[in-house]
């Protein structure tokens, strides 16, 4: 009788799972699937995301979930390494079976583990910390860009931003440093772009390999020509490393760096000489609550974390998911999440707007410029 009884157990719990109909899904359970950074040099900013994600989720689920139904996050490390990533997604699908991915984390990781794994299997993403052009295609293009929904702008957008503001001031010498992959390659092609439209060409670029300091020869190709300013593709250990062998060299150009270097970090490797430093941002500035997204976050985060631009960034893309599982109603499907993402057209999550369609990805154009003042204070 004892064994008929587990035997009973288990086949209503079976039953339970089935009639979800969806990989991932159960009467009582949603699993969302996660790779980032949580480990190496790009450890801080998977970690703050992870932590606002499970947060949010936290509040969600003490709310009674969506449609009674309870989320649960799996998230593994990739340390920022493409290979890496791409194993994790291959087995966040098909052996930890999630139901979607939520907040990947750069543009050579994303890019291969759509064309590779999840844009393949038809599992949605929603949100990476990337701005970069390949994924960000119509569906028309690339078929695995219909499972690809981008919460922010492209680095074209946050380079021109930069460019712009620095030609308006009269600045004739501008360099670039970048990132030897996906990252800064697409920031390098910005700055390109944008500078040709003002009649300009870059006066000097170098580049830094991807999880690298080494940026002495860097620093002296670009010394060399001695720029008013330098445009910095590159993530916080290597943009300190920058600063401070320019500075060694006596040069003392407008420094200009894009959102994915995380201001915090930045301050904490950089200290003082942090102060001067421009910024471009694509979130809210999240230290501002009569924005509601902004108090919201503040909300669900508490006192576990500070208000960042990455933790904000994170909360934006679990408000997108979660807000696109509810619209997709009780019988859910990874098709009808699509379909809900794809509805979202102008979606206001209070103060910041995405906005979708079957043929858009982009997501936002949202950019600010920013810079590091005294006391590592982050200054619109």
């Amino acid at each position: 009788m004892r064994f008929l009884g587990a035997l009973l157990v288990g086949l209503l719990g079976w039953v339970g799972s089935t009639l979800a109909g969806e990989v991932g899904v159960t009467d009582k359970t949603i699993l969302i699937g996660m790779t980032a950074p949580f480990s190496g040099s790009s450890g801080p900013y998977g970690q703050d995301m992870r932590t606002v994600i499970q947060a949010y989720f936290r509040q969600v689920n003490e709310a009674g979930g969506i449609h009674g139904r309870k989320l649960e996050l799996r998230a593994l490390d990739d340390g920022y390494e493409t290979d890496k990533a791409v194993a994790n997604t291959r087995t966040l699908i098909s052996a930890d079976r999630v139901f979607a991915l939520l907040a990947s984390y750069g543009s050579s990781p994303t890019t291969a583990a759509m064309n590779e794994v999840f844009g393949v299997a038809k599992v949605p993403l929603v949100g990476t910390i990337s701005g970069a052009d390949s994924i960000r295609q119509s569906p028309k293009d690339n078929r695995n860009n219909r499972y690809m929904f981008n919460v922010r702008a492209s680095y074209a957008n946050e380079t021109e931003a930069i460019v712009n503001q620095l030609v308006s001031l009269g600045f004739k010498s501008i360099a670039v440093l970048y990132q030897n992959d996906g990252f800064g390659n697409s920031g390098l092609d910005g700055v390109v772009s944008a500078l040709k439209k003002h009649n300009q060409t870059p006066s000097a670029v170098a580049t830094v390999e991807r999880n690298s300091t080494d940026v002495a020869k860097a620093a002296a190709i670009i010394a060399k020509a001695n720029p008013q300013a330098v445009v910095m593709v590159t993530l916080y250990k290597a943009t300190a490393a920058f600063v401070q062998e320019m500075r060694k060299a006596k040069q003392a150009p407008q420094f200009m760096t894009l959102s994915p270097v995380g201001a915090d970090l930045l301050v904490q490797e950089l200290g003082d000489e942090a102060r001067g430093v421009g910024i471009s941002q694509v979130m809210p500035y999240p230290w501002n609550d009569t924005v509601p997204v902004v108090r919201e976050y503040q909300n669900v985060i508490g006192k576990q974390a500070k208000p960042s631009y990455y933790g904000l960034e994170a909360y934006i893309m679990a408000k997108v998911l979660v807000d696109a599982i509810r619209k997709s109603g009780k019988d859910l499907t990874r098709e009808k999440l699509v379909a809900s993402l794809e509805a979202m057209q102008n979606h206001d999550l209070g103060g910041y707007r995405v906005s979708f369609s079957p043929n858009e990805r982009l997501g936002s154009r949202y950019v600010d410029l920013t810079v590091i003042g005294s006391g590592g204070r982050v200054l619109r």
